[in-house]
């Protein structure tokens, strides 16, 4: 999935550059859009199908939403620790931040919001996330904790770095990840434009 998401990357940028007339650019817009609401409209449906671990979830109790709460938060404080030593405005780093690793959403919302450059940004920020995420979460399950291995993948415990995660961990470790992953997701679409304009 990681060298998928790259290659298109890549190939978008060699299409824009070398092949598609800028006559077309102006339909990207619509069918970016149209793109964005069929993921959404998937995340929905995904969440649906999982049964089961809403039942797991319920037994667990309102405590399992102390997690993304805390990742939700070190994300957005350590995103405007980060900008600012950049010398980012604390608007911006924080909006990056707010993409919790979802990085198809975030960088879209950006860059229609507010600038294409911070939409890029976000994107590149958001991908590095997950692929940070993929890398480490097999070694902080081993050395750090169990639950301390959600974190690196902010949004993405619901999807991509969820089968990482239970296969490093175990069941209940990979409910919370998936309760995780689906809170920080909901968020992301109302944090991304709520950071961006303050």
């Amino acid at each position: 999935m990681t060298w998928l998401i790259m290659g298109s990357v890549v190939a978008g940028v060699a299409l824009g550059y070398w092949v598609i007339p800028e006559v077309f650019i102006i339909h990207l817009d619509n069918l970016t859009t149209a793109a964005l609401c069929v993921l959404l409209l998937g995340v929905g449906i995904d969440l649906g199908q999982q049964k089961e671990a809403w039942v797991r979830l319920w037994k667990m109790g309102w405590r399992v939403l102390l997690v993304p709460i805390m990742v939700g938060l070190g994300s957005l404080v350590g995103s405007v620790i980060v900008g600012l030593a950049m010398g980012m405005p604390v608007n911006e780093a924080s909006a990056i931040g707010a993409g919790f690793g979802w990085y198809s959403l975030s960088g879209v919302l950006l860059a229609k919001i507010y600038s294409v450059e911070l939409g890029a940004l976000a994107f590149i920020t958001n991908v590095a996330r997950e692929l940070m995420a993929i890398l480490l979460i097999p070694v902080i399950a081993k050395y750090v904790g169990k639950y301390s291995a959600v974190a690196p993948g902010g949004a993405t415990t619901m999807d991509t770095t969820l089968p990482i995660i239970s296969k490093s961990t175990d069941a209940d470790t990979a409910v919370v990840a998936f309760i995780n992953g689906s809170v920080l997701s909901a968020f992301v679409p109302i944090l991304v434009p709520l950071l961006i304009r303050l």
